[in-house]
């Protein structure tokens, strides 16, 4: 059985949240949809180049057993008006699958609705959107709850996506 994971982003991305996971999940032999709306190649806020794969009508929660949202703030200000991406993380979870979000993503999993009464971490400046929508805030590498992985900042990618591929593991049926 293939391994997959989706990537869900779009213009201004945090770069280093993009690109990390991407090659970190094929290096461990994940099959990698990066899907952006309207399919559209975008640029990361440094300039890394953004190649979707998918465009977001065509995500099916069952086609994957791994949701990634990377960060960047001004990323999350456009992707969390998606009601289409809000709907797909939600379901997501509902299925009981991985979702892994870093720095600014978590303002995805809120929007979503899906924070209330768990421990969440994300970029600093967001701890009082995450108490507000009543998760509350750690701020630590990786933060595990339920089947939901956070992490507040780019420097802690690797215990971040360690922890991630752990949860992953420990999920499969």
């Amino acid at each position: 059985m293939t391994r997959k994971a989706v990537i869900v982003t779009g213009k201004l991305v945090q770069d280093h949240e993009y690109t990390y996971p991407f090659y970190r999940l094929q290096e461990a032999g994940y099959q990698v949809d990066v899907a952006v709306r309207g399919k559209e190649t975008v640029q990361g806020i440094i300039g890394v180049k953004v190649e979707p794969t998918k465009d977001i009508p065509e995500l099916k929660v069952q086609d994957y057993e791994l949701l990634v949202l990377p960060g960047g703030a001004k990323a999350m200000e456009y992707l969390r008006q998606d009601a289409e991406i809000l709907k797909f993380i939600a379901d997501f979870h509902k299925a009981g699958k991985i979702i892994a979000s870093i720095c600014h993503g978590a303002q995805l999993l809120i929007s979503a609705g899906i924070v209330k009464g768990k421990k969440i971490s994300g970029y600093y400046s967001i701890k009082d959107d995450i108490n507000n929508a009543g998760a509350t805030y750690v701020d630590a590498p990786a933060v595990v709850d339920g089947r939901i992985v956070t992490s507040p900042h780019y420097k802690h990618l690797g215990a971040w996506m360690k922890e991630t591929l752990a949860q992953v593991e420990k999920n499969r049926p």
